[in-house]
């Protein structure tokens, strides 16, 4: 494990015990879950598939797409992340399955998906296009690769500095929906961008700064 790897692992890890109070992390509110429910609707399949959820977090994404019936592996780098996610669809009665890796490789082998989902991620990968890349071949033909991404920076988004050495990640802070798009669209037979930052219940109030969901068909 790299330096870097470590801070990033470090960094996560004590963020867990605190992770789910945003209100766009937890989703703990009827408003704000019932608005992230609404958006994986309308960005999933109308039928139960495989998800691999990168960057999974607490698992609270994943939970909810379990919710519909989807089956969805969740991929994440902080242990502490992955012990609360796992412990959050114990409590749930649902089934789950939680992995400790690196999003830029995640550790599911040959296994390939219908979707491969992203929220919030793009901005601390120290290659994120090579990340792209990858995540691309982990979709069976057909599949889609669905990003929840946005420019966090400018507005302030992050309460406390990031690990040391951030500001040389390539998209620190976030990126635009065109920059993205433009990196994905090589990638992908179809790509469309439906901007969030008008719908308060999905971050727990108004927000000012560009929030976006990326939807890549493949």
């Amino acid at each position: 494990m790299t330096d870097r790897t470590e801070l990033i692992t470090a960094y996560w890890d004590a963020a867990a015990a605190t992770f789910d109070e945003q209100p766009d992390h937890g989703l703990r509110t009827d408003d704000t879950r019932a608005a992230w429910a609404r958006l994986l609707r309308s960005v999933m399949p109308d039928h139960p598939v495989d998800v691999l959820d990168i960057g999974c977090g607490t698992g609270s994404v994943s939970l909810l797409l379990a919710e519909s019936g989807h089956r969805p592996t969740g991929v994440d780098l902080a242990p502490r992340m992955i012990e609360q996610a796992r412990t959050k669809f114990e409590t749930a009665g649902f089934a789950g399955r939680f992995l400790i890796g690196d999003a830029m490789a995640p550790p599911t082998g040959e296994e390939l998906f219908d979707v491969v989902l992203s929220r919030h991620l793009v901005w601390t990968l120290p290659d994120p296009e090579t990340a792209l890349r990858e995540w691309v071949t982990r979709v069976r033909p057909g599949g889609r690769l669905v990003l929840v991404e946005g420019r966090w920076g400018e507005a302030g988004q992050k309460e406390a500095p990031y690990v040391a050495g951030a500001e040389s990640l390539p998209w620190n802070g976030g990126l635009s929906a065109e920059a993205l798009a433009a990196a994905v669209r090589p990638l992908a037979a179809r790509v469309r961008v439906e901007l969030l930052s008008g719908n308060p219940d999905l971050w727990g109030g108004p927000v000012d700064d560009e929030r976006y969901v990326l939807v890549a068909e493949l």
